[in-house]
């Protein structure tokens, strides 16, 4: 294989057999358990990058069941998103993820810079209660619950927050391990068809773990949770702020 070769055939990791496709990917039928919850103030600063700038002590716990994804295929994550402004613009930073799917942690780190690592993550109904679990290995990191389907919330309203911005601290380590590309992004979701969205009441456990430390942004209060489900398109990102270029 010449440089030329090389040059058009390379797009991701391995150079001959990709983890993933090119995109656009797109998800028939996501469904969200997200809950929110107030957490401690000092801690989310402690972790959102500048100029991120943090709003309010507050952390939406997600749970995501993905059947049907362009390319990535059937699929589970689980993780934390804080709400943010830059420069006057409200949004969230994507702060944790965990799932349990080759493809997506190799696409989500590579080319947007998603926090993606390893881990069980599972969202079900059981009888009248919608709960998602978050396992690492045998540890049980995280559960979640609400009451199935109890308050029908307005579509348009739902769609309207679904596409505020949300931003991610993308990093790709040098040769020598020192920083090569080390830059805030910012994507949105696009295409959405909101198909249903609820409320109810909800409950939020998260446990201590050396490598998963979602239990570092603690639960003080459970203020609301929603199940929704939706067909869209996961945009491709922008860099907004390249650390690496201030010198």
């Amino acid at each position: 294989m010449n440089i030329s070769d090389v040059k058009k055939s390379a797009f991701a990791m391995p150079l001959t057999n990709p983890s993933f496709p090119v995109g656009p990917y797109r998800f028939i039928n996501r469904e969200y358990l997200v809950i929110t919850y107030e957490t401690d103030m000092d801690a989310l600063r402690a972790v959102v990058p500048e100029p991120l700038q943090v709003t309010e002590p507050i952390v939406k716990y997600e749970f995501i069941r993905m059947p049907d994804s362009t390319g990535f295929g059937d699929y589970t994550e689980s993780g934390q998103v804080i709400p943010v402004s830059f420069n006057g613009q409200k949004g969230g930073y994507v702060h944790s993820m965990y799932l349990n799917d080759d493809a997506p942690i190799a696409g989500g780190r590579e080319i947007w810079g998603f926090p993606k690592k390893l881990a069980d993550p599972a969202l079900r109904v059981e009888k009248d209660t919608l709960v998602g679990t978050l396992d690492v290995g045998s540890v049980r990191v995280a559960t979640g619950t609400m009451g199935y389907k109890h308050r029908a919330l307005d579509l348009a309203a739902v769609k309207a927050r679904l596409e505020t911005p949300s931003f991610l601290l993308k990093i790709i380590p040098h040769v020598d391990c020192t920083p090569r590309i080390c830059e805030l992004v910012r994507y949105h979701l696009i295409d959405l068809t909101v198909k249903g969205a609820w409320e109810g009441p909800a409950g939020l456990q998260l446990g201590d773990h050396a490598l998963a430390p979602v239990a570092e942004l603690p639960v003080k209060k459970v203020i609301s949770a929603v199940h929704l489900v939706a067909d869209l398109t996961l945009g491709l990102g922008e860099v907004i702020h390249d650390y690496l270029a201030e010198g």
